[in-house]
C-alpha cells in the first residue's frame, strides 16, 4: 500500500496575522534570524530594519496566499514609479477585438439597419471607407461613439438598478 505523506497545515488568515504582528516587535538581530529561516539565506548586511520587516512580511503572505503572477512582476520590473505601473496596468487592461477582414457588423439606428463590412485597411459603410469603427458610427448619428461599443463588441455599461 502506498505511503501517503501530509505536510504542515497551511496557516489561517488570523494565524499568519498574527505572526506578521509579532514580527514588529522583534529586535533587529532576531529579525535577520527569521529572514534567514524564511527565505534560506542570511540577508544583506545594509538592509535597514523596515525593509527586513517589510519584506519577510511580504514573503510570509506570498508563500500562504500566492504570489504575483509574471505580467504583474514583469510590468512592476518595468515601471520607473507606481504612477507609471498604474497607467500601464490600466492599459494593457484594455480589451481587443481581433476581427477578420470580410465580418459584417449590423446596426439599427433610427429604424433603418445600418451594415459595416471590415476590411484589411479600415471599415466600408455606405461606400465610403473608414479608419475606425468609432469614425463609422459617427458617420451614422452625427455625435461620438465608442465604435466598438455602437456596434455590440463591447459590454454595454452597468446601469444600477433602482
Amino acid at each position: 500500500m502506498p505511503r501517503v505523506t501530509i505536510g504542515p497545515a497551511l496557516p489561517d488568515r488570523e494565524t499568519l496575522s498574527i505572526e506578521i504582528a509579532r514580527l514588529r516587535d522583534l529586535a533587529i538581530g532576531r529579525l535577520r534570524s527569521r529572514w534567514h529561516s524564511v527565505f534560506g539565506r542570511p540577508p544583506p548586511p545594509h538592509l535597514p530594519r523596515h525593509l527586513l520587516f517589510r519584506m519577510v512580511a511580504y514573503r510570509l503572505q506570498a508563500d500562504r496566499y500566492g504570489d504575483l503572477d509574471d505580467e504583474s512582476r514583469r510590468l512592476l520590473d518595468h515601471s520607473e514609479t507606481p504612477e507609471e505601473a498604474a497607467r500601464r496596468a490600466l492599459g494593457s487592461t484594455r480589451r481587443s477585438t481581433e476581427v477578420r477582414p470580410g465580418t459584417v457588423f449590423s446596426r439599427e439606428w433610427n429604424g433603418r439597419m445600418h451594415q459595416v463590412t471590415v476590411l484589411a485597411d479600415g471599415f466600408a459603410w455606405s461606400g465610403k471607407t473608414y479608419p475606425s469603427l468609432s469614425k463609422v458610427a459617427f458617420a451614422i448619428t452625427g455625435s461620438r461613439w465608442n465604435g466598438p461599443r455602437f456596434f455590440g463588441l463591447r459590454d454595454k455599461s452597468k446601469v444600477p438598478s433602482t
